[in-house]
C-alpha cells in the first residue's frame, strides 16, 4: 500500500519504520527532516510539505502531539492534507485527539468525498518499537476493513470501537484510567511507606493480591455491564471500612490522600442508599446516578 506518514516523533517515528519493513511505499514528513533519516536509509521517500505527502497515498497516517496540531496538518494552508489527499485514499488519525476535532474534520473532508478514521494507539514507545500497539478505530467500518492490513503493521491488537470519534473516546477512557490510577498508586505508597513498610514489600502483596491479579478490571463485564451487584465477592460495607482504615492510617501518618477520601465519600452515599450488602461494585452506581447514565451492555 502507498502510505503518507507524517510525523515522526517517538511513537510515529518507529510505526513508520514498522510500515517500511511490512513491505509498504511510504513517503514521510515531519517538520525536523532529520527525524527521517532512518526512514529514508531504509527507502522511503521525503515530501516538503503534509500535501505532498498525501498525493500519491492510498492511505495517510498522522501521529502528531494533539488536536491543534492535528488541524494545522489536516486543513492548514494551502499545505495541508486536505489540498493533496486523493478522493479514493483514507486519512487516519493515530494521535491522541480530541473526538470532537477529529467529528468536525471529518465533516469537512466527508464534503470533499474523502474518508476519515481516528485510528488511537497505545502501548508506548516499546508497543510502537516491537509493532505491539492497541489500535482503537472509529468511522466507517467498511473504510476500516479497507485499511486494517496496513494498520495490522504497526499494532497486533487492531479493531473497530464505532462511528467517527470512538476511537479518540476510547482512548481517552483508557488514559483516565491509567493517569488517575498512577494518582492513586502515589497516596497509597506514600501512606505504607510512610507507616513503615519498604516499597518493595508493598508492591509484591498489591501485585499477588486482587488488584494485581486484575479482578478488578474483570469486574466490570462481570457485575457493572449486567447490574449483578447481588453475586457479593467483596461487601461494600466492608470496602468502606477497609478505606476508613486506609484514610485514618493517613491521618495519623499526615500523608495528604485527596482521591482516597473522595473515594470514601462515595461509599458512604452508597451505604446512606442502603447498599452496603451488596457487592462493592455497587459504589459504581452512585457516579451512574451523578452523571446520568447506565454503563451497561445490551
Amino acid at each position: 500500500m502507498r502510505i503518507g506518514f507524517i510525523g515522526l516523533g517517538n511513537m510515529g517515528g518507529p510505526m513508520a519504520l514498522n510500515l517500511i519493513k511490512a513491505g509498504h511505499i511510504v513517503t514521510v514528513h515531519d517538520i525536523r527532516k532529520n527525524m527521517a533519516e532512518a526512514h529514508l536509509a531504509g527507502g522511503a521517500k521525503w515530501a516538503e510539505t503534509p500535501a505532498d505527502a498525501a498525493k500519491e497515498a492510498e492511505l495517510v497516517l498522522t501521529s502528531l502531539p494533539g488536536p491543534r496540531e492535528v488541524e494545522a496538518v489536516a486543513i492548514g494552508g494551502e499545505n495541508g492534507i486536505i489540498h493533496g489527499i486523493s478522493k479514493t485514499a483514507v486519512w487516519a488519525d493515530l494521535s491522541t485527539n480530541s473526538p470532537t476535532v477529529i467529528r468536525r474534520l471529518h465533516g469537512i473532508f466527508a464534503e470533499k468525498g474523502i474518508a476519515v478514521l481516528d485510528a488511537p494507539v497505545s502501548g508506548g514507545v516499546p508497543g510502537a518499537r516491537n509493532a505491539t500497539l492497541a489500535v482503537m478505530v472509529g468511522g466507517d467500518e467498511q473504510v476500516y476493513q479497507r485499511i486494517k492490513p496496513a494498520l495490522d503493521g504497526i499494532g497486533d491488537k487492531v479493531s473497530y470501537v464505532g462511528a467517527i470519534g470512538a476511537g479518540a473516546v476510547a482512548k481517552l477512557v483508557h488514559n483516565m484510567i491509567a493517569i488517575g490510577s498512577m494518582q492513586l498508586l502515589a497516596e497509597a505508597f506514600t501512606m505504607g511507606v510512610k507507616a513503615g513498610v519498604p516499597a518493595e514489600a508493598l508492591f509484591t502483596q498489591v501485585q499477588n493480591g486482587a488488584y494485581g491479579q486484575g479482578m478488578l478490571l474483570r469486574a466490570l463485564p462481570r457485575m457493572i455491564f449486567k447490574g449483578n451487584f447481588d453475586r457479593v465477592s467483596f461487601a461494600l460495607k466492608l470496602a468502606r471500612k477497609d478505606l476508613g482504615l486506609a484514610t485514618e492510617l493517613a491521618r495519623e501518618n499526615n500523608v495528604p490522600m485527596p482521591l482516597a477520601n473522595l473515594v470514601e465519600q462515595d461509599l458512604l452515599t452508597a451505604l446512606a442508599h442502603g447498599l452496603g450488602e451488596l457487592d462493592s461494585s455497587a459504589a459504581f452506581t452512585v457516579q451512574e446516578d451523578r452523571a446520568g447514565v447506565k454503563v451497561r451492555a445490551s
